[in-house]
């Protein structure tokens, strides 16, 4: 036997999330209720420009109640093509266009009780082409070498998730290290 939904009640909708209530039968035959914040997608952007430093803003975050160091990120328009989202958002946070956006791997942010799925790109061949900022973003913008980047993520100085998961999927692009 295998999972079966059995009901759904939306109990909130939000600017970017919907958050239902799912009833499933389990596979013993019992049911069980779930709270699952359902999202339309993602992406995160590792912006590398041609001096070998990686792009990223700094912005508050309120679920972590301060400002963290982070990869350019944004949610994806509903039945948006992820690279389209990379590439817009990639403009309104850096300010910058890439000639080349190269798909490095995704995610699920917290499948346990979200759909969100965070689609990776790599950016690069950088250019000035800024867009404006969503209205409820104040970004600071930081750019840092690729090599402290990686120090900093060691030493626990990046906390967010998303980014780490970006660093490490980029290794093989811009160490030549692959994982096997």
């Amino acid at each position: 036997m295998a999972f079966e939904r059995l009901n759904r009640t939306v109990l909130h909708t939000g600017r970017v999330f919907t958050v239902a209530q799912h009833t499933l039968r389990l596979p013993n035959g019992k049911s069980q209720t779930y709270d699952l914040v359902e999202h339309e997608g993602a992406v995160t952007i590792l912006p590398l420009d041609e001096t070998g430093n990686i792009w990223f803003v700094r912005q508050y975050r309120l679920g972590a109640e301060r400002s963290l160091l982070e990869l350019p990120a944004g949610v994806l328009h509903a039945g948006e093509d992820p690279l389209v989202g990379a590439a817009r958002e990639v403009r309104e946070e850096i300010g910058m266009a890439a000639r080349t956006l190269k798909r490095l791997g995704g995610f699920f942010m917290a499948p346990g009780y979200s759909t969100e799925y965070m689609h990776v790109f790599l950016a690069t061949g950088l250019t000035p082409a800024p867009l404006p900022q969503d209205e409820d973003e104040f970004i600071e913008r930081v750019s840092l070498p690729f090599q402290e980047a990686l120090a900093m993520a060691r030493r626990g100085e990046l906390e967010d998730g998303k980014t780490l998961v970006a660093l490490f999927l980029a290794l093989p692009e811009l160490t030549g290290e692959h994982f096997e």
